[in-house]
């Protein structure tokens, strides 16, 4: 997260399922030391990878937050060092509640992940993701869902994250973007519309025409 480092760097990707071209020649610089975000209709061409969560989200029901949480921690480090034993338990459940603690879960510990709200699973998943120790974070739709109380409480979370991690926010909840995220990038039928801050993009005739929708449908 240095100062004029790149957060994720994209040159003339194009992703085609089928006959659909779903990013067309997409070039992307992204600032690190930022929190970006990519917005745009579902279907537009927005990008997942590296440590993310996903907007289906994908937990042991039947394991309990902590040791969800100790098996991605145990995944990552058998990745980093696959001919070493892994840390001792003691170590990895250390681990695995400072990273509940983080973000938030930590009176939810030993219960199991199936009776957590939907709100509270989108935080367990955000944990899975954070035991890999990633450098960049996509965060796919984490609030989709969501009642108010858990979203102000995720969004104050990401916000927290976005301090030591790169994070990318992809995202629907247009006044989360807004009120979060450094830079946004627009996307529209597979290709960036626009880039720029919250204030930018709101007043941008061409994003308000194709997604935000025209002052004239006010």
């Amino acid at each position: 997260m240095g100062a004029n480092a790149t957060a994720l760097s994209l040159s003339g990707v194009t992703k085609r399922f089928q006959g659909l071209v779903a990013v067309d020649g997409v070039t992307i610089d992204l600032a690190s030391g930022k929190l970006n975000a990519i917005i745009g209709p579902n279907g537009a061409g927005k990008r997942r990878g590296v440590s993310r969560t996903l907007q289906i989200k994908s937990v042991f029901g039947g394991l309990s937050v902590i040791d969800n949480v100790r098996i991605a921690v145990l995944s990552h480090e058998r990745i980093m060092a696959p001919f070493r034993p892994a840390g001792s338990i003691r170590a990895v459940t250390a681990c695995a509640d400072e990273i509940i603690d983080e973000v938030g879960l930590a009176a939810h510990r030993d219960a199991p992940a199936a009776t957590l709200s939907y709100g509270d699973v989108a935080l367990l998943e955000m944990a899975l993701a954070l035991a890999a120790q990633p450098k960049l974070l996509l965060l796919d739709e984490p609030v989709c869902g969501m009642g108010p109380e858990e979203t102000e409480h995720t969004v104050g979370m990401i916000k927290e994250i976005s301090q030591r991690i790169d994070v990318i926010l992809i995202e629907h909840d247009m006044e989360v973007v807004f009120d979060i995220a450094n830079f946004i990038m627009v996307m529209a039928q597979g290709a960036v519309l626009a880039t720029g801050t919250a204030a930018e993009i709101a007043r941008d005739p061409k994003v308000q025409e194709a997604y935000l929708g025209s002052p004239e449908d006010d």
